[in-house]
């Protein structure tokens, strides 16, 4: 288990995870980034930014 950036809980990876991947942290339910597979960390994931139809 792994823990999460943002409250320290813990985070599974999936198995067959990769790079970029987006997970969700079950504990404070932030989106998180995979951003390294070896040692494994996680990153709060990007927001996208509204493009408001155009």
């Amino acid at each position: 288990m792994n823990a999460c950036p943002v409250c320290g809980g813990g985070v599974n990876l999936p198995i067959n995870a990769v790079l970029s991947e987006l997970l969700d942290c079950g504990e404070c339910s932030s989106e998180l980034e995979v951003i390294s597979l070896e040692p494994v960390r996680f990153a709060e994931a990007p927001l996208e930014a509204e493009d408001w139809g155009e």
